[in-house]
């Protein structure tokens, strides 16, 4: 979305900075070592990069929280590690939002919001197995090269990285959540922008697309089964190690290079693969599972320990292989499909109900949804840059050639694609737009409640700025002059 007025800059800006310091400080997958500080100071309005050595001294207090002067250099550390666009944003700005993470985690405590402790547990081992993994396993190598005295001290002290980060994050979701816009809201947002400070929506597309799997055989299932027992059976009655059949085997890229080990486990954990809670909620400590199946391919699980309500699992994924007479029927059946299509005997829509084997898109006539929007509109200028590389060129209901492709679950699939709409950068329209501006309008009733909470609780928690952020200009209250 192009937003051409200040004001709708000012929206987006306010809450990038607060999604980066209160998101990311949870999603950070590294800790900032203790080195010199890179410094950003502001310089004719603009960002400059800068090294010095100064003293850690208290830059301030908020509640029980202590700004140390060296939690701002590694607060922007961590953003430029996740790659935080912070050119235009001055120190004042960025120090201004850490004294708001530090008053959402203050006010957290006071509130009694809960820290869910598996949770960041868990995270910070996926952050550890991440930085093991790019530091070639030396442990001892990492405590010294983060200046921690031992392994433990470096756990606590991510610990309670992520435990704040989460804190913040709880508490602006608490102060957000029950903000909603009205459709006469909606209309009167819209209303009160004037005609020629109104935003400029770009191109956006609707695609659709029908996707043909290859099919795999039963023979092939059963070679990965029985692959699968036997790795079960040496590591049960031989004493092989499972852990080094996986780093061998295991086709899960994602857990191979550490002997198949999964991320922390529990019981409340979402979104998990219900085949594998089935399995793993079921197994002993100790016990390897029978092999089984999920869209993944086939696994078999080794319950390596449980902690309290703390599961951990090692596993080994192995996918059936395709056959070249099934690669090659998959391919024939798209080719005739898009012959069908463009022969005109069959609609688009009516093939993808019939043919494809997208589940998701076949009933919606192929049509993809936004994940995003959570509608079928996809602005030119934001599009998945594979997407992109596919569609562009494609007239209105064109039909594409036959693409190859992969995703996570099916490692060859066939697909065709078309775009079934386009409409062309525009002037926001109410009726066209009206998703578009509702969340406009929301971010802006957001941001509102946030300068009103944040108002209200600034003034009833002691804050004291030091030094030279008292000579900073904040939009919130932080020096209490009134």
């Amino acid at each position: 979305m192009q937003l051409r007025t200040i004001n709708f800059k000012s929206i987006t800006k306010a809450l990038s900075l607060c999604c980066f310091l209160c998101v990311g400080a949870i999603g950070a997958q590294e800790i900032i070592p203790d080195e010199t500080p890179k410094v950003i100071e502001k310089v004719k309005d603009s960002v400059v990069n800068k090294t010095r050595v100064k003293a850690d001294g208290v830059a301030a207090v908020v509640g029980d929280f202590i700004v140390l002067e060296s939690d701002l250099d590694r607060e922007i550390a961590q953003l430029e590690a996740q790659g935080a666009d912070l050119s235009g944003v001055t120190r004042c700005e960025l120090f201004g939002s850490l004294l708001e993470k530090k008053l959402y985690a203050h006010q957290a405590i006071q509130d009694s919001i809960l820290v869910n402790e598996l949770y960041i547990k868990s995270l910070v081992e996926q952050q550890i197995e991440g930085i093991m993994a790019q530091t070639g396993g030396d442990m001892q190598g990492l405590i010294k090269f983060y200046k921690k005295d031992s392994e433990q001290a470096l756990r606590d002290e991510m610990y309670e990285i992520n435990k704040n980060g989460y804190l913040a994050r709880e508490m602006q979701k608490k102060v957000t959540d029950g903000v909603e816009v009205t459709p006469e809201e909606v209309r009167t947002f819209f209303n009160d922008i004037p005609k020629d400070e109104r935003p400029t929506f770009g191109t956006e597309l609707k695609v659709a697309q029908i996707v043909v799997v290859p099919e795999v055989t039963e023979e092939a299932k059963q070679v990965v089964i029985d692959k699968l027992n036997g790795f079960k059976q040496d590591v049960e009655e031989n004493g092989a190690s499972f852990t080094t059949k996986a780093l061998f085997y295991s086709e899960d890229s994602g857990s191979k290079n550490n002997g198949g080990l999964l991320p922390t486990m529990n019981r409340k954990q979402p979104r998990m693969v219900k085949e594998f809670r089935d399995v793993a909620f079921n197994l002993e400590e100790g016990q390897i599972s029978e092999p089984f199946a999920t869209d993944f391919g086939y696994h078999i699980i080794y319950l390596e320990k449980i902690r309290g309500q703390e599961y951990e699992v090692r596993h080994i994924l192995l996918r059936p292989k395709l056959s070249q007479e099934a690669i090659q029927e998959a391919k024939d059946k798209i080719d005739k499909v898009r012959d069908l299509i463009v022969s005109g005997k069959l609609s688009f829509a009516d093939a993808a109900l019939e043919f494809s084997d997208e589940e998701e898109t076949k009933f919606e006539g192929g049509q993809l949804t936004n994940p995003t929007t959570q509608d079928f509109n996809f602005e030119l200028t934001k599009m998945d840059t594979e997407m992109y590389t596919q569609i562009q060129g494609l007239k209105d209901d064109e039909i594409s050639e036959v693409i190859q492709d992969e995703d996570r679950v099916n490692t060859i699939k066939f697909k065709i694609m078309t775009v079934t709409d386009r409409i062309d950068d525009h002037e926001a329209d109410f009726a066209r737009d009206y998703l578009k501006i509702k969340d406009l309008a929301l971010q802006d009733k957001q941001i509102r409640a946030i300068e009103k909470w944040q108002k209200e609780v600034i003034a009833e928690t002691y804050v004291k700025i030091n030094g030279e952020y008292r000579k900073c200009e904040y939009q919130s209250n932080w020096l209490k002059t009134e």
